[in-house]
């Protein structure tokens, strides 16, 4: 036998184990007998590089860190699901989606809501090409380096013919056990345990280095699909049963009900039978079952209105609290933080809980020392239910918010409505160190080694005092700048002195679209930020505007639009424009140019199938460039779909509902080239 024969068949055996194990639970071979297979394709392999394909199983162990993370744009959005968290809410879901499918009997698929991170993985031709993660929804991180050493997720679709493109939708997750055992190592070398495996399995996801998550045996289950060509399942059972099919583990406890009597009993059932899994799940999720209905069901701006979530009730404690505390944001807001006794909930020890606002903490009348109930938001943010006033000595202290600002002693004034109180001093610490952490988030100007620790340290060292002072910085003022770790102090060090100098540098061009972003002005995230850039071009222009101009861009509006001219002609914000631009800046943003000669400005369009002439996101580029939006999956909203080779379900949808169908050369002649 040739060791190309000897390779491929010792691959075929290890997958076949693999999804025994890791997908059935029914192993036929000892770990033993396991580990023998998998080093004689190593040593193969190792003798024979030629021989080593993507898909082996040696390439779940992981290879070497990457350098960073990629934004990868759904082919189909990853929609939010609504909540509901009792029997009412469930009933009120069945009567919308009855009454929108008049007659029609409905089925509905229950199963588990893990609690975990949603991921996308895209397989072309049978092989995982991308795993992303969900994001906002709309973009997710590339993290196929850390996903390949998931055992669960097949490297390969199962099967002689898999479709031309096959997204499946699942979640990571890790069993409590793998937590436990992981915390057991920590513990042993004296550092802190993991909270909980939800919030350790995101971390995890996140490594840079596939080793390290391959260490921490993460799970995995498929429960749904995002973009497919070439197949056409009528209902989610037949998706489920394809997934398997292709070798995904599927939750083993998912059921189907014709009346929601039956949905609300099994939901009521699960509250307390969930806590003999051995993984997490916060709710169980409910789908109308027909894909068809689905379609007509449609969809909301952020959530489908085919599936719902019913979530078990929160848990709750009982602890003290001691004190509230202040903190200062970006914006000068002062938030009220509810100092507690430690208490267990839901699996993590809390002992600080946001009290959000003054009017929040007057009509819960919560004050410094009751004896209050403590609850966790979708069992991931600690909130005060409520204080316990029978409980009272006395001693208890209602709670004023200061005059004067906790950091720096500047004046605090309330907004109209006396629920938010701002420091108004621009110059305040707070306020400068969580406007410099924005600066340098990733959608704003993405400034490499500008972390946390560092951003204290310049500020507490009167290094920088505004965002222009960042780019007067220099490698040797910083070199010795003393990081504050959890155990000792250390150094920036020179290497990541220029490092960080080296990423302000580069920064500086980014265009006005991120900067406005990093800027922190009230009402201007990403979105209305790249809103301003396209229609006004440069600072020079924003200055210059109007508040009827800004309320007139689509998506301002006047409120919004009145924040935005307040701070383009206040002293304090022209003065700061000045000195970015002094300071060499980049001011503007380069405009998205649609060809007068385009037929696709302003259109839908969905391409599916093999192109020859270019790949499948340079066409998507291509139409966003002439002025159209990509989208991932057909409507009647369509206005075209260009389709190449091996078109599968796509255009016989689009044929059925007489969207037109464009060849790639008809395609160009709308482009205009």
């Amino acid at each position: 036998m040739t060791p190309a024969h000897r390779i491929a068949e010792l691959c075929e055996s290890i997958r076949r184990h693999d999804h025994l194990y890791y997908v059935e639970a029914r192993p036929e071979i000892s770990d033993r007998d396991y580990d023998r297979l998998l080093d004689e394709l190593k040593k193969l392999e190792a003798d024979h590089p030629d021989l080593v394909t993507p898909d082996s199983p040696t390439q779940r162990v992981g290879g070497a860190p990457i350098a960073g993370f990629v934004t990868v744009v759904h082919r189909v959005p990853m929609l939010s699901i609504d909540n509901t968290y009792d029997a009412a809410e469930l009933r009120e879901f069945d009567a919308r989606v009855r009454k929108l499918l008049p007659g029609e009997p409905v089925r509905y698929v229950v199963e588990p809501k893990i609690d975990g991170v949603a991921m996308s993985l895209t397989y072309e031709n049978g092989l995982l090409t991308v795993g992303a993660t969900r994001g906002d929804g709309e973009r997710g991180d590339d993290v196929t380096h850390n996903l390949r050493t998931i055992p669960g997720i097949p490297l390969r679709l199962h099967g002689d013919h898999p479709p031309a493109l096959f997204e499946a939708r699942g979640e990571v997750y890790m069993n409590r056990a793998e937590l436990e055992r992981t915390n057991v190592g920590r513990l042993a070398a004296g550092e802190e345990p993991y909270a909980n495996p939800r919030n350790l399995t995101a971390g995890t996801l996140k490594l840079l280095d596939p080793r390290l998550c391959a260490e921490r045996r993460l799970s995995f289950f498929a429960y749904g699909s995002g973009a497919i060509d070439g197949i056409s399942p009528a209902t989610h059972r037949e998706l489920l049963d394809l997934l398997r099919a292709f070798g995904f583990p599927v939750n083993t406890h998912i059921v189907s009900f014709e009346s929601i009597d039956d949905v609300v009993s099994y939901c009521t059932q699960w509250a307390d039978e969930r806590h003999k899994l051995p993984y997490d799940t916060d709710g169980l999720v409910i789908k109308v079952d027909d894909l068809a209905q689905r379609e007509k069901l449609g969809v909301r701006s952020k959530s489908p209105r085919w599936v719902v979530a019913y979530k078990f009730a929160a848990e709750q404690a009982t602890t003290r609290l001691r004190a509230i505390d202040v903190q200062v944001g970006k914006t000068g807001k002062l938030t009220p933080v509810a100092r507690l006794d430690p208490v267990r909930l839901a699996g993590t020890t809390v002992s600080n809980a946001s009290l959000h606002n003054a009017q929040e903490i007057k009509r819960k009348d919560i004050r410094a020392g009751d004896l209050v109930v403590v609850e966790k938001a979708g069992e991931i943010i600690p909130y005060v239910v409520r204080s316990e006033p029978d409980a009272r000595t006395g001693a208890e202290a209602v709670f004023e918010f200061p005059k004067a600002c906790p950091v720096c002693g500047g004046s605090v004034e309330p907004d109209e409505g006396e629920v938010f109180y701002y420091c108004t001093n621009p110059a305040c610490p707070a306020q400068l160190k969580e406007r410099l952490r924005y600066f340098a988030t990733r959608n704003a100007m993405d400034i490499e080694g500008l972390g946390e620790g560092v951003v204290e340290q310049l500020v507490d060292t009167g290094l920088v005092g505004s965002i222009p002072d960042l780019f007067r910085l220099e490698v040797d003022k910083i070199t010795d700048l003393q990081l504050k770790g959890e155990k000792a102090t250390r150094k920036l060090g020179a290497k990541n002195a220029k490092t960080l100098i080296d990423g302000i540098r580069t920064s500086k061009d980014r265009g006005l679209t991120r900067l406005l972003t990093g800027l922190g002005i009230r009402h201007v995230g990403e979105h209305v930020a790249d809103l301003l850039a396209q229609r006004f071009g440069s600072a020079a222009g924003l200055l210059a505007a109007t508040a009827e101009q800004l309320a007139g861009v689509e998506g301002i509006g006047p409120q919004r639009a009145g924040a935005i001219h307040a701070f383009f002609q206040s002293d304090s914000g022209r003065a700061l424009i000045a000195e970015l631009e002094s300071l060499g800046v980049k001011l503007t943003e380069d405009q998205r140019v649609v060809p007068a000669s385009s037929g696709l400005s302003g259109k839908t369009v969905v391409v599916t199938g093999t192109l020859t002439k270019f790949s499948r996101d340079e066409a998507e580029a291509m139409v966003r460039a002439a002025g159209g939006h990509p989208a991932g999956s057909v409507s009647k909203k369509t206005d075209y779909l260009i389709a190449g080779e091996k078109a599968g379900s796509k255009l016989e949808k689009a044929r059925s509902l007489g969207i037109p169908v464009l060849t790639e050369e008809e395609f160009e002649k709308l482009l205009g080239t």
